[in-house]
C-alpha cells in the first residue's frame, strides 16, 4: 500500500446513491421526487436541489416515497428547507409515502413540524 488514494471500483458517489426527478406542475408548483438514500453523503445533494427549486416555486412537493434511508443529516436538510420556504413565503409539502421516511420523522418528533400529504395529487391539490 503506497498511501495514495484513487477512485476505485468500491468508491460510491452521491449520484449513485440518490437521484431526483423534478416535474413542473405549473401555477408555481414543482414536485421533486427523491429516489435512494438520504444520509451524510447525499444530504448536501438534496440541499442543492432544494436550494435550486425553493426560490423559484411557490409550492415544492418533496416526494419521499422512493427513499430507502433517511438519516439525521437528511432530516436536518428538511428542517432547514422548511424554514427557508417559510421565510420566502413559499410552501414545502412532504409526501412520505413509505414507512422509512415516516418512521424517521416520527422517531425524531419532526413529523408534526411539516405539511404532509398522503400522495402527490393530494399535495398539489391542497390549498396553498
Amino acid at each position: 500500500m503506497n498511501g495514495e488514494s484513487s477512485a476505485g471500483a468500491g468508491d460510491v458517489t452521491a449520484d449513485q446513491v440518490v437521484r431526483f426527478e423534478v416535474v413542473d406542475h405549473g401555477r408555481g408548483a414543482l414536485v421533486v421526487r427523491v429516489l435512494g438514500e438520504i444520509d451524510t453523503l447525499t444530504a448536501p445533494v438534496l440541499r442543492e436541489q432544494l436550494d435550486q427549486h425553493l426560490p423559484a416555486a411557490l409550492l415544492v412537493v418533496l416526494d419521499l416515497s422512493a427513499v430507502t434511508f433517511l438519516g439525521s443529516a437528511g432530516l436536518a436538510v428538511l428542517v432547514s428547507a422548511k424554514d427557508e420556504a417559510e421565510r420566502r413565503g413559499h410552501r414545502l409539502r412532504l409526501v412520505c409515502g413509505s414507512r422509512i421516511a415516516t418512521r424517521a420523522l416520527e422517531a425524531t418528533g419532526l413529523l408534526t413540524l411539516f405539511d404532509v400529504a398522503d400522495g402527490v395529487p393530494e399535495a398539489l391539490s391542497a390549498p396553498r
